[in-house]
């Protein structure tokens, strides 16, 4: 993505000056350094943050652009979140539930893997993501709602895809990230939030994986709520970065009590980039056999390289598909990992499943396949389904985009 590159490199330059005019103190704290760069690495933080992933596709400098022909595409979403506000001190502390139903429009000029937001002031819905509406829910007018808006919808479309942020996001990042997905995948289903009050400080890393396991229970009673709402089909969970932990982690807890297929509609789980050690997964993964799980993993991803060092252990994210011993574990979990790393572009190369068209419209593939003796069978794409027994745990390549079914993403041999 040329913005993005553009973007992270304006940052680094600004982020390089910032350092040579601290001197010897900004080398007395150079462990600043790393933690910076997670920050750059967050899902897609506000475009005044340190690190903004948002790309600004579109600039308003000046009135100068033309404005593209075309009405904006409203996306509906449902929110449920552990914040108690969206912005302030409110929106780092941690509570009850709060749902809300929301509309944001995407842009007649959008660019799939893009973000388009303004430089400055507010965003224009011919040219930018834009939040139409915003309208606070009690719990049970949420799910009420779901079931009005899935009343009547047939095969892939009475699907949900919940989307679980990770580190260093806002309510608004993690709105707008899956807005995205939704608009460039072409899902057909209905959208949901689950948004845990992420401290947005690259310093608060430890306390924001705390504060993320502290949503589980929330998290939980979301997922059952999804997987009761009438009508239902299945419900997927895309979860990116350090989400992935919360999302795994709730599952799991959901396996223990005895529902580990939420009544037959769990549906895909995709780990984008998951900030998960190996060891960790595997138990989690004990818990969830024959769960449809899938790792969108990036093997020079610097945020996981900055979270592996600080570990003191690596990142499933970035596994290493030559290691034998790494192999043998995942194919042991039956676990689907796609290899996305000569795709993934920019300095930090996080957000290559969401920044990626290719991969998001695999993504959308994926969610979109047709249910063919679903208890027992899967679909790859480009393949026709297969027992489960017979998947191959290991796919070193992404899944090829939908139009082209035959157009594999080039990936490094095995």
């Amino acid at each position: 993505m040329g913005d993005g590159d553009e973007s992270e490199r304006v940052t680094g330059e600004r982020m390089a000056a910032t350092a040579e005019r601290g001197g010897s103190e900004f080398r007395a704290r150079a462990w600043l350094a790393p933690l910076a760069a997670l920050s750059l690495a967050a899902c897609v933080p506000d475009v005044a943050a340190v690190g903004s992933s948002v790309v600004t596709n579109v600039s308003t400098a000046g009135g100068l652009l033309a404005t593209p022909s075309g009405a904006p595409r409203p996306v509906q979403l449902f929110v449920a979140s552990t914040r108690q506000a969206e912005k302030g001190a409110l929106a780092e502390s941690i509570g009850p539930t709060k749902f809300a139903f929301n509309v944001v429009t995407v842009p007649p000029g959008h660019r799939a893997g893009v973000i388009e937001q303004p430089n400055w002031g507010a965003p224009d819905p011919r040219r930018h993501f834009n939040l139409q509406n915003r309208t606070s829910l009690e719990r049970d007018e949420f799910f009420a709602q779901l079931a009005m808006n899935l009343s009547g919808r047939v095969g892939a479309s009475r699907d949900v895809l919940l989307f679980v942020h990770g580190f260093n996001n806002s309510l608004n990042d993690a709105r707008l990230r899956l807005t995205q997905i939704v608009a460039d995948s072409d899902f057909g289903g209905v959208p949901v939030v689950f948004s845990w009050p992420s401290k947005r400080d690259f310093l608060s890393y430890g306390g924001d994986r705390e504060i993320a396991t502290a949503s589980r229970d929330s998290l939980e009673a979301v997922i059952r709520g999804l997987a009761n709402v009438p009508d239902v089909g299945r419900v997927h969970v895309l979860a990116h970065s350090m989400g992935t932990w919360l999302a795994m982690e709730t599952l799991r807890q959901i396996a223990i009590s005895g529902d580990p297929t939420l009544g037959g509609h769990l549906g895909e789980v995709m780990l984008a980039a998951p900030d998960l050690d190996l060891g960790v997964f595997q138990q989690q993964m004990a818990r969830l056999p024959g769960a449809r799980v899938s790792v969108f993993s990036t093997t020079n991803d610097r945020a996981l390289g900055l979270s592996s060092t600080l570990s003191g252990r690596s990142r499933l994210g970035a596994v290493d598909l030559k290691d034998a011993t790494v192999r043998q574990a995942l194919e042991g979990m039956g676990v689907k990992v796609c290899d996305i790393t000569d795709q993934a572009s920019g300095v930090i190369r996080h957000g290559a499943f969401a920044e990626t068209p290719q991969v998001v419209r695999s993504i959308g593939a994926r969610l979109a396949e047709p249910r063919v003796g679903e208890a027992t069978a899967q679909a790859i794409i480009g393949q026709r389904p297969e027992p489960i027994a017979a998947r191959p745990a290991i796919e070193a390549s992404a899944l090829p985009p939908p139009e082209k079914a035959s157009a594999q993403i080039p990936v490094p041999a095995l």
